[in-house]
């Protein structure tokens, strides 16, 4: 399994890491995409990635944090992008849900985000909230940058225009809870080559876990949810992510194996 999308960069961290990791690698996750919400959270997803072999970093503004972004965090970011444990661009994106920031910076940051995946040829990964339509519109402006709609909430006609562009959904841990009904219909419809699995590791904890800290060995529950809806194996779901996560983000590599030890002398 893969998480592609966990904060492991956030502090809620800080004091378990190590041990966190540890789970999530028992748990058969073989690797994780941290993205970044800021500059500094961006390097601090790079430094991770360097550290630990099974980690890849994505970096950009959340939108929340979007009335931030200037040519000089672009230039932090652009320079980010050059490193090979980048695999991606974000999270970025528009949320007309809170409004941490206006409107306005959040368009512009995102065009600048969107920017800056078409010269480096990075998907970019999305954040949306009440914004759906304006995303869309926006993306349609950039045809050759590929999509990854973290936590993807949208209905029919969304993901039919969202598989129309050539991008892709991250499905986690909401598809446990008891009122996503539609979250779990629209998923069960989508095509096997477009889905990506996902925690947002510290949030959005899956069941029966709801009230804790959310963390990436809990994607295997986000897996069972999945294969649940769509009536078929976890192996199936886990094969068709992985498959798919290699292809939205090329520079991923998994860790190389250790060769089991036989005892012998050679």
């Amino acid at each position: 399994m893969i998480d592609t999308h966990c904060h492991l960069n956030a502090p809620e961290f800080d004091a378990d890491r190590e041990t966190v990791l540890a789970r999530e690698r028992a748990a058969g996750v073989a690797a994780c995409i941290i993205p970044g919400w800021d500059l500094a959270s961006s390097r601090r997803a790079v430094e991770l990635a360097e550290a630990h072999e099974d980690l890849w970093a994505a970096v950009g503004v959340h939108p929340h944090s979007s009335d931030e972004y200037s040519d000089a965090v672009g230039s932090g970011l652009r320079a980010l992008c050059d490193h090979p444990r980048v695999v991606a661009v974000g999270e970025s994106g528009l949320d007309f849900f809170k409004n941490y920031a206006p409107r306005e910076a959040q368009l512009h940051s995102l065009r600048a985000h969107l920017a800056l995946a078409e010269e480096t040829g990075l998907p970019i990964i999305l954040h949306q909230r009440e914004a759906d339509r304006d995303l869309l519109s926006v993306m349609q402006e950039h045809p050759t940058v590929r999509g990854v709609w973290h936590a993807f909430d949208g209905d029919d006609a969304l993901a039919a225009a969202v598989m129309a562009r050539g991008d892709v959904v991250g499905l986690g841990g909401v598809l446990t809870f008891a009122k996503a009904t539609e979250r779990r219909r629209v998923a069960a419809t989508l095509p096997a080559d477009r889905f990506l699995l996902e925690t947002d590791s510290p949030w959005l904890t899956p069941a029966p876990h709801r009230g804790k800290r959310n963390e990436p060995a809990y994607v295997a529950l986000v897996a069972q949810a999945l294969a649940a809806v769509r009536g078929i194996s976890v192996e199936q779901v886990t094969s068709a992510a992985t498959e798919n996560t290699r292809r939205v983000f090329p520079r991923l590599r998994f860790p190389k194996a250790t060769p089991p030890t036989t005892g012998e002398n050679h």
